[in-house]
This record gives C-alpha cells, sequence and structure tokens, in this order.
C-alpha cells in the first residue's frame, strides 16, 4: 500500500513537470518571437531614419538569435551597401544567398559586383536572378548594363527590348533608343523615340501649363 502510493506520488510529480515542460516550450518562442518582431521595427525605423549604426546592432542581434536568417542578411547588406562598404556587403549577399536563394539577395549581389567593376560575377549574379524571377524590367536593364561593359552587344540589346516589352516607360525605351543610336541602328532608334513621343504625352489628355513655385522668403 505504502508502495503504491509512493508510486502514484511519483506519477503526479512526473506529470506536473511535463506539463511544466510543455509550459515552457510554449513561452519561450513565444517572447524570442516577440524580440524578433521588436529587432525588425528597430532595423526598419533605423534604415529609414538614416540610423544606421542603430539598424546594424538590429540586425546583429537577430542573427546572434537566429543565425540563418536569409532576411537579416540581406538588409544587413543593403546597410553596409549605403556605407559604401562593398566587402561586408558582398559577404552578407552572398550569405544570404546561399541560405535561402531569392532574386532579391542575387540581384543586389550583382550590383555591389557591378559598382566594384566585377562584371563577370555580376553578370553571373544577374543570370540566377533572373531565372528566378524575369518579370521585372529593372532585372533586365540591370544584367544589359553588365553586358555593355563585357562588350556583348547583341545580349546587351536583347535585354534591353525585354524590359521594354515588360514595362513600356520613358526609362526603358530611352535606354533602348540611345543603345541604338549607338549601335548605328537609326531605324530601330527611330521607332524607340516615336515611342518615347507617345509616352511624353497620352493621348486625349490635355498638356499641363507648368507654373514657377511659389517661394516663401
Amino acid at each position: 500500500m505504502y508502495a503504491l502510493a509512493l508510486l502514484l506520488i511519483f506519477g503526479y510529480l512526473v506529470f506536473r513537470h511535463s506539463k511544466n515542460n510543455e509550459l515552457e516550450m510554449v513561452v519561450i518562442p513565444r517572447r524570442i518571437g516577440d524580440r524578433l518582431t521588436r529587432l525588425w521595427e528597430i532595423a526598419h525605423h533605423g534604415m529609414r531614419e538614416n540610423r544606421l549604426l542603430r539598424a546594424e546592432k538590429a540586425l546583429l542581434t537577430i542573427l546572434k538569435i537566429d543565425e540563418k536568417n536569409a532576411a537579416a542578411y540581406n538588409r544587413l547588406g543593403i546597410l553596409y551597401a549605403k556605407q559604401r562598404e562593398y566587402k561586408d556587403a558582398i559577404d552578407c549577399f552572398e550569405i544570404a544567398s546561399s541560405i535561402e536563394p531569392s532574386a532579391s539577395s542575387l540581384h543586389n549581389l550583382g550590383l555591389i559586383y557591378y559598382e566594384t567593376e566585377n562584371y563577370q560575377k555580376a553578370a553571373t549574379a544577374f543570370e540566377q536572378a533572373l531565372r528566378l524571377e524575369d518579370n521585372l524590367a529593372a532585372r533586365h536593364i540591370a544584367y544589359a548594363k553588365v553586358q555593355e561593359k563585357l562588350g556583348n552587344d547583341k545580349l546587351m540589346l536583347q535585354e534591353l527590348e525585354k524590359a521594354a516589352e515588360l514595362e513600356p516607360n520613358k526609362e526603358s525605351f530611352s535606354l533602348l533608343a540611345k543603345a541604338y543610336e549607338v549601335q548605328g541602328m537609326t531605324d530601330e532608334a527611330a521607332a524607340a523615340n516615336r515611342h518615347l513621343d507617345k509616352l511624353a504625352l497620352p493621348v486625349g489628355k490635355p498638356k499641363r501649363v507648368l507654373r514657377p513655385k511659389r517661394v516663401v522668403i
């Protein structure tokens, strides 16, 4: 009887201990999640308000908690790029891409390689970004600029044409027209410029009269 009572008490203690553990397992991740949310808010505000040191500390703290957070590495890379710390920016974008390849991190990596005149690596990064997401004109324009630096004029034109097809705006047609002119393709340049003229003043929309701005002294 005494042994049975001891067994019941022991069973109750084990049950209570397991329940407490379950409660701790729920509470601890929730606390970590709340802290990460707060750190992301600090990082976003710091980037927006140009308080880069504050943003950097928040992002590094996030990475201490979650060392495989690709988004934090990507954001940290952008922060370092703003400060022209290109080596650190490249490291961050490369880590982000190795953890979770995304068009955004690969495109950012390509931009830094382009800025540091490492055009072959820039081309590779842009190609990888385009394989993941090829429906944005900006990606094709960036890739075209690299191909121009590498002397691949045919591919450069193809990418600018694709950009103008995806987003037929002033920027894309202006770049395309200039590229045609440089290549001596006068007919194609004239056609691109006609598109520019159409975009300058939409059909049926009256031309606005620009008035001088009022300056309060």
